[in-house]
């Protein structure tokens, strides 16, 4: 086996991505400090217990584990921040009201979950946690709205939809949460045939009305309103009125409170993680990608594993999905060349230009001279014994 080759789906990245992809992380988390979110670096690794206590079938599955050589105890390596600043939240830090907190860092998946995705992800999030208002949900999707906009995704959807609507609709008829657990995965993946075969034993309004779910999807208002339809179309009970209502309030005050607001849509079969999420999910999709680029929701009670259950809600993105998506890129900055000489003032003159923001090159002696990632445009050079920045190319005879 050839010593450079790297395991399927794990790639490494090269400068002019590495450059885009930490411009993009600093704009972000720039960008959530001014919403007053702080910065959490939660460790890559720790005892399964922790990391995996809320952990859905997928999530331990997507989990990398480990023997632990100091204690004997299985390791995890994190495929998910989320737990991890949630036990920050409700063990650590332990406050009484609301909790801003943001993170950025790689994550490692067993499988890559996508044809084109990367089993490394560099996931980044925020977190609100002590509130279980429609005001958390408003403030978690205008972040995650600024989140698209400065990542430069143009033409982007962001869909709405419910946890709890499956738990309603079928309010009553006496199924099992396994047999609940299984309709979530279902519906998620769109798969008809196999929810039938799950509902052959259930009455046929039961199986109508989850069925039914498949087709809710589609804009948010006109004469097609997905919520009108679901009205019309799933039972009539007090819970799944509530859900409704509360998604039509969400939309009204998302639509007066978002500047840049995005294509909006409602997908009523899209219900996340049936052990996770507790309410309000959404995802944001993009043309030509078949993944959401975006995904977050509320969880409610995730942090009661690690000794405090709290109202929270949140969102994460890959740093490396959303700048392979860019459709304009950043121009590489504009550089100074100079020469590699034993002198003083020229090594002065160069340590100003560098505090001043400034990118110098040094030519070093007898090598070839092939940046990518910068432009030189000027050169330093020396004229009546003083070493100036002029412009490549210029004449000569100017600098006398």
């Amino acid at each position: 086996m050839s010593a450079w080759l790297l395991p399927e789906s794990v790639a490494d990245v090269l400068p002019s991505e590495a450059r885009r992809i930490e411009e993009l992380r600093r704009s972000l988390l720039d960008r959530f400090r001014v919403y007053g979110y702080e910065l959490v670096m939660p460790p890559m690794l720790e005892y399964t217990e922790s990391l995996l206590g809320n952990a859905d079938a997928s999530l331990n599955l997507q989990t990398f584990k480990l023997l632990d050589q100091a204690s004997g105890r299985m390791l995890g390596l994190r495929a998910d921040t989320t737990p991890q600043v949630a036990r920050i939240d409700a063990h650590i830090l332990n406050r009484k009201g609301v909790t801003r907190l943001c993170y950025c860092g790689p994550v490692l998946h067993t499988q890559a979950l996508g044809l084109h995705n990367t089993r490394e992800p560099l996931q980044c999030g925020a977190e609100l946690y002590g509130c279980g208002g429609i005001e958390a949900d408003l403030e978690i999707l205008n972040l995650a709205v600024d989140t698209l906009n400065l990542s430069g995704l143009k033409g982007y959807r962001l869909a709405l939809s419910h946890a709890g609507l499956l738990a309603a609709v079928v309010d009553g008829e006496g199924l099992t949460d396994n047999l609940i657990r299984h309709l979530h995965d279902c519906l998620a993946q769109k798969d008809r045939p196999a929810l039938e075969a799950l509902l052959v034993e259930v009455s046929a309004a039961c199986k109508a009305n989850v069925l039914a779910l498949l087709s809710l999807y589609g804009s948010v208002g006109g004469s097609n309103c997905v919520l009108n339809r679901a009205a019309e179309t799933l039972p009539r009970n007090p819970k799944v009125g509530a859900v409704l209502n509360e998604l039509r309030t969400l939309i009204a005050r998302l639509q007066e409170t978002v500047s840049a607001m995005p294509a909006l849509i409602l997908d009523l079969a899209d219900l996340a993680s049936f052990d996770y999420h507790s309410g309000l999910i959404f995802s944001a999709y993009v043309e030509g990608c078949p993944n959401a680029v975006l995904r977050g929701g509320r969880y409610d009670d995730v942090g009661a594993v690690y000794g405090r259950a709290r109202p929270a809600t949140g969102f994460s993105v890959d740093l490396r999905e959303l700048v392979s998506l860019q459709a304009v890129h950043s121009k590489p900055k504009t550089a100074i060349r100079a020469p590699w000489v034993y002198d003083t003032e020229l090594m002065a003159v160069i340590r100003e230009l560098r505090s001043q923001g400034e990118v110098v090159l040094q030519s070093l002696p007898n090598t070839a001279q092939e940046e990518e990632e910068f432009v030189c445009d000027r050169q330093l050079v020396q004229a009546n014994a003083v070493w100036k920045v002029v412009p490549i190319g210029m004449n000569q005879e100017k600098l006398k």
